[in-house]
């Protein structure tokens, strides 16, 4: 029986994605697979027993992965589950800021035993008026899934689209709207654009992308809205901006103690991906990847090893080696299956910065001799006879 361990409340939709050799055990330490959204895991212990961390959800910054990385558990990620639940999000938070429409239904809920509110109605809504969408610039930084969603619906609104992403995938871009700019520099999104929407990864260099220096090129009548994450932005010159009459409004949805003291801010609760719709769509892929990978190797969305996928085995074994991308390391571990005389039936060997991955189909079974000695090789960080043949 494979254990796979919870840290959050998951959708039921997803569970039953678990075949019948799966059970949810209460035994982190025994557990081949953890399925998680935002439960802190920096700062867990792991167990060798444990293959793979499935995030229901896009980011990854609760998860610590170079720690991962040097033990062999490879991290998954969802990207595109809860695209449309942020899309939706986000189209809501620019029309709050186009149009005062909270102000509007604060000013109705204040007014709601006044029985001439009708009348006076017509003279209040002038202190709510706004402007339309279609027609202003929208740029939008990071063309992933949520990102690309976004600049194709604005493009529906009659919006003018600028998207910026210097590695915008093959997929992203077909997906694309023909008719949005592609910019080479963020420079004249910051410069020229109405709305500006951030769609990133943390990463040390994405952190505080957004600071004094991009806000000073915005227009004073700009909008920038922030569905990534919050330490993607300077929020404390944010705030000086915002002060100073130098952004209209900063759209958020990710609350703290100096957001909710800045002028001119519109903040949710972390609300992007919590739509019944996303979390069942993040949960069923997140089961998904964890139990292909333990099942069958294959390793798709990982956010710390390279994507491989060489199908179900068909052949006597398949084993799989997580290990570090260094010099003749193929060699040595195809050296050490020669040496039991094992013939390989197939072998991919993929790489992603300073971590690679083989897996490897052989016609006999591996000896436990053979997998220790694989094991022993400098390097090499998890190795595991993934199954038999049919």
């Amino acid at each position: 029986m494979k254990n796979i361990y919870c840290l959050n409340n998951m959708s039921e939709k997803g569970l039953k994605r678990l075949k019948d050799d799966y059970t949810l055990s209460d035994k982190i330490e025994q557990s081949q697979g953890i399925l998680v959204r935002s439960a802190e895991m920096k700062e867990m212990c792991f167990s060798d027993e444990l293959l793979a961390i499935a995030r229901a959800g896009a980011g990854v910054n609760n998860i610590p992965l170079d720690v991962c990385a040097d033990k062999g558990i490879v991290v998954f990620n969802t990207p595109g589950a809860n695209a449309n639940g942020v899309k939706e999000l986000f189209l809501a938070g620019m029309l709050m800021s186009a149009r005062d429409i909270v102000g509007g239904i604060e000013w109705c809920k204040e007014n709601k035993n006044n029985d001439s509110i009708k009348k006076d109605a017509e003279k209040a809504k002038k202190a709510f008026s706004g402007t339309e969408l279609k027609g202003k610039k929208l740029g939008v930084i990071g063309l992933g899934a949520i990102g690309c969603e976004i600049a194709n619906t604005a493009v529906a609104l009659g919006m003018e689209v600028y998207g910026y992403d210097p590695y915008i995938s093959v997929n992203a871009a077909w997906n694309l709207n023909r008719n949005i700019k592609h910019i080479m520099s963020p420079d004249s999104i910051y410069s020229d654009c109405d709305y500006i929407s951030i769609h990133v990864p943390v990463t040390e260099n994405t952190k505080g992308m957004i600071g004094d220096v991009q806000i000073a090129q915005m227009k004073n009548t700009a909008v920038l809205l922030n569905y990534s994450r919050d330490i993607i932005v300077d929020e404390a010159a944010v705030s000086e901006a915002l002060k100073n009459k130098k952004l209209r409004y900063y759209v958020t949805d990710f609350p703290n103690p100096l957001v909710m003291k800045m002028e001119n801010v519109i903040v949710t609760p972390h609300l992007g991906a919590s739509t019944e719709e996303s979390e069942d769509n993040c949960a069923v892929m997140a089961v998904d990847e964890l139990t292909d990978y333990i099942d069958n190797g294959n390793i798709r969305n990982s956010v710390n090893y390279p994507g491989c996928d060489m199908g179900i085995c068909t052949t006597e074994a398949r084993i799989a080696v997580l290990h570090k991308n260094i010099p003749n390391m193929l060699g040595q571990i195809t050296a050490a299956l020669a040496g039991q005389g094992a013939n390989i039936a197939d072998l991919t060997n993929k790489v992603r910065g300073d971590y690679a991955y083989a897996l490897i189909d052989l016609n006999t079974v591996p000896s436990k001799m053979t997998i220790d000695k694989i094991k022993g090789i400098k390097g090499v960080c998890k190795v595991r006879v993934v199954n038999g043949g049919d």
